[in-house]
Order: structure tokens, then sequence, then C-alpha cells
């Protein structure tokens, strides 16, 4: 197709790779010293790059180019902002902390299709302690927080909460640490649909509760949210 898109004078290019910085969809990198459009499919054609080129080596151009990916370009960011929190978090960490991603097939998983139980958790850590505040997984998630004890005493904790969720857990009398800083940042710092807190009836269970409700306050977002309370011998309560 015929399109606007950026044109680089490779002899004008100074290589000081501010319009690789500028550029957000990642079509643009520093080869051998000097700025490269490297995935036509990836500029959009908006030029976010050509005011903080100081040579003046970027222009536009109408010329056939593939057309604009937009797809493409948020997967190759997510998997780039998936290495960077690799590096950042786990870089001669624990390997046990590592981040991964799962996909499950829900139409297809089920533990009447299966006949047996099937795991729901979508990440890799749960742990509010190890997750990071930013990551792919929390675009656009429905975000639980639940209590350890919780799936221990609620057999059906996979199928009724963790399904379709993004699944934190921790237990603040054991950890004796307030999480409502953490959790902040979490829902500030990411696209959280909604919020569902599950806890145990035990008092001990409130400080996960206040201090994801103190979370909910301080982020300055209104999202949906709803505490569900397990009795001991795995009953709702409300």
């Amino acid at each position: 197709m015929i399109r606007k898109i950026i044109h680089i004078d490779e002899e004008k290019c100074t290589g000081c790779g501010l319009c690789a910085d500028a550029c957000h969809e990642g079509a643009i990198e520093m080869v051998d010293g000097k700025a490269k459009l490297v995935r036509e499919d990836f500029c959009d054609g908006f030029g976010d790059c050509l005011p903080n080129c100081p040579a003046g080596a970027i222009t536009f151009e109408e010329r056939e180019a593939p057309e604009y990916d937009e797809n493409a370009v948020k997967k190759a960011k997510e998997e780039k902002k998936m290495e960077e929190i690799k590096h950042e978090h786990h870089e001669g960490g624990c390997p046990g902390s590592k981040m991964m991603r799962f996909e499950h097939n829900e139409q297809a998983e089920t533990p009447v299709t299966t006949g047996k139980p099937v795991s729901r958790l979508g990440q890799w850590p749960c742990q509010i302690k190890l997750v990071p505040t930013e990551a792919p997984f929390f675009d656009g998630a429905k975000l639980l927080i639940a209590a350890d004890c919780t799936a221990y005493a609620y057999a059906n904790m996979h199928e009724d909460f963790m399904k379709g969720k993004v699944t934190i857990i921790g237990g603040p009398k054991l950890d004796a640490v307030d999480y409502s800083e953490k959790l902040t940042e979490i829902i500030k710092n990411n696209d959280i649909k909604s919020v569902t807190i599950v806890r145990m009836e035990v008092p001990c269970c409130g400080g996960l509760q206040r201090a994801a409700e103190i979370a909910l306050r301080n982020s300055g977002k209104f999202i949906p949210w709803q505490v569900v309370t397990i009795s001991r011998d795995g009953q709702i309560l409300d």
C-alpha cells in the first residue's frame, strides 16, 4: 500500500540515538552507529522521532510500505517489557522467582473435560513479596488478592475465584509486612480492571483486606472491588 512513512538520511545521521528512544513502537534501531528503520510495519507515520533528530536526518515520504501492524507492535512491546523485568528483578536472584506467564484454554480445559482439577494460575510468581509492581500480565487484569490460607480452606478456589484473574497471595501476619505500599504501586501503575479480595474469617486476615483497601484509595483510581470471606471450614460467609 502507498502510505506516509519516515525516511532516514544516513549521511546526515550522527548516531545520537535520540530518534530510536523517541520511537515508542520500536521501528527504529541503532545499527553500526546509524539509525535504521528496521520494521516498516512498526512505523505508524506519526513522526514522534522527527523533532528529536538534531541533525534533521528524518523526513516523511509517501511510498509503498507494509501497513502499520498495531498488534505486532503491542506483542513486541510486551516481550521487551517481560525481558526488562526479568533482568531487573531476577538477575542473580532466586531461580524460583523467575517471571512466567501461563496460557490456559478455559473453554477446553475444565474439570468436566479433563476429569481432574485444572490449574487457573495465570502467572508466576504469585507471592505479593515476589511479584513485580509492573508486569505485562497486569495489563487489563482482573486482580485477585488472596490470603494464602484460602486456597486450602476453600476447595474450589481455582474455578470460583482464580479463573480469568491474575492471582497474588500473601499472609500479612506471617510475613510481618504491610502490603499496602506495594499493592498501591501495582494498582496505580497498571491497567487493573477489578479487584477481588478473598480472606479468611480470622482477624489476622483483616490486615490483607485493609492493605488492599488502602491501596485502592491511594491509587487515585475508581476500580470495582469486592471482599469475599471464607470460613475455617471452607464456606463462603459473604
